[in-house]
């Protein structure tokens, strides 16, 4: 009997994490293929794309052109995701190459779609949950774990509760099932994720949703580490960082994208909270010991003025924030900033941005050397991209792939006969040994 050789599959899974969850449910259905890295020896090629923000929706295009272009003869080419969902009608007349066009709705009927060749697009949006057997990539030590999908906030920029629709929360017994299963699968570290994950089970009725799940995956007594992130200011309490503060499995890891300061702009923006909110809730979570705080910035809004910058420049020089994002303002059909009038122009954001870049790259620095010599708990990840001569790491409290690396070039681990060991994922205790030409060094002592 002749075996039939099973189909190769190649998978570009764009944008957010949030996103990334999505396309391993997809990894899920589609078992029977054998996953390559090699685009032109896939029979499935599969781009889940974002279409957040101007600069993504063109990434999303050109990877879908290159994707047509260079695929094999007979490769079935498909795309889903946010700009599929928003644009669907424009793709298909415009890329008929496409063989199939599915949005946000239906990634666990992806293996059905491929049977019948042909896209579905249902109206609900799809949110995973125990049921839906992911393949995690990237990783066996740690995952992402999504909480809700849609959005009950207004913020004027942005397009996503048009297409992903208002805030549905997967049940709290749904969640802790799936840590479950995927800490009897190995995995140790796991970040929480939505569009906004302080609003957990709000839709339900439940207010304070988020701190529910910390005390019931801290009931669980599992040794493992977990962060939250995209806490959302008017649904973020004081009594949920003090929750995450005393938690035994969440660490002190504060994620909130404020994306301004000014309470001229945060009214704007539509962002649901005061000036003095804001700094309220960030004051408690610097506060807790040994806190990281993350937060992110919207620069060149509609109706910025310099006032409003300076504003924003000067706070961000006085708070010792420990991650930054910006993000310069992208036009959005169908959201209020869309015909807001004036917007700043291309060349004063970026003006804008680069004055802040120099802040937050002083700051980056200073903070990365302030670890020279000292032992830390870190999660070693595997091979460093940068060389095969070094391991790359990040510290324990950090977010995976957005908050840092450690090159990892020496080890002091034995075996009984003296052998030096072989580092594999996980926990490790670690000495930051330098900081050089913008990387951190580091030997492990030993496995946690």
């Amino acid at each position: 009997m002749r075996f039939r050789e099973a189909k190769h599959l190649h998978l570009i899974s764009l944008g957010c994490t949030k996103n990334l969850v999505d396309s391993e449910v997809m990894l899920g259905r589609l078992k029977a293929y054998r996953l390559t890295p090699n685009l032109n020896e896939a029979d499935v090629i599969i781009i889940n794309t974002c279409g957040f923000i101007e600069s993504a929706k063109q990434e999303s295009i050109q990877t879908i052109f290159d994707a047509s272009i260079n695929r094999k003869k007979g490769a079935m080419l498909v795309v889903s995701g946010c700009l599929a969902e928003r644009y669907k009608e424009e793709l298909a007349r415009e890329i008929p190459e496409i063989d199939i066009i599915t949005g946000v709705s239906d990634y666990d009927k992806i293996d059905s779609m491929l049977e019948e060749k042909r896209g579905i697009h249902s109206k609900k949006v799809f949110l995973c949950d125990e049921k839906d057997e992911r393949v995690v990539i990237g990783s066996h030590f740690h995952a992402y774990i999504k909480l809700s999908e849609g959005c009950n906030q207004s913020c004027s920029f942005c397009a996503i509760p048009s297409f992903k629709g208002k805030l549905h929360s997967r049940t709290l017994s749904s969640t802790l099932k799936e840590l479950e299963n995927l800490y009897a699968k190995g995995f140790r570290d796991f970040s929480f994720i939505a569009q906004d994950s302080s609003s957990y089970l709000r839709d339900v009725g439940q207010k304070d949703g988020l701190v529910a799940l910390i005390k019931g995956i801290d009931s669980l007594k599992l040794d493992i580490s977990c962060r939250i992130f995209y806490l959302y200011p008017s649904s973020t309490s004081l009594k949920l960082i003090e929750t995450i503060a005393n938690s035994t499995s969440f660490l002190p890891y504060f994620d909130m994208p404020i994306q301004h300061i000014s309470e001229h702009m945060l009214k704007l923006m539509r962002r649901g909270a005061s000036k003095a909110a804001h700094i309220e809730l960030l004051k408690a979570m610097r506060e807790v010991p040994e806190a990281f705080v993350r937060t992110s910035f919207v620069i060149g809004h509609p109706g910025e003025e310099e006032e409003d910058f300076r504003e924003l420049y000067d706070f961000i020089e006085s708070f010792a924030f420990d991650r930054i994002n910006l993000f310069a303002y992208s036009p959005q059909e169908n959201t209020p900033a869309f015909n807001m009038p004036n917007r700043p122009s291309s060349t004063i954001t970026n003006k804008r941005i680069n004055a802040l870049n120099k802040i937050i790259k002083a700051q980056l620095k200073a903070s990365h050397k302030a670890l020279i010599g000292k032992q830390v708990d870190i999660i070693l990840e595997g091979k460093s991209e940068i060389s095969e001569y070094f391991y790359k790491a990040r510290l324990k409290l950090w977010g995976r792939d957005i908050d840092g690396e450690i090159l990892i070039n020496d080890s002091e681990i034995c075996d009984d006969n003296g052998q030096m060991l072989v580092l594999k994922e996980g926990y490790y205790r670690a000495l930051i040994t330098q900081y050089k030409q913008g990387f951190l060094f580091g030997k492990v002592l030993r496995a946690l």
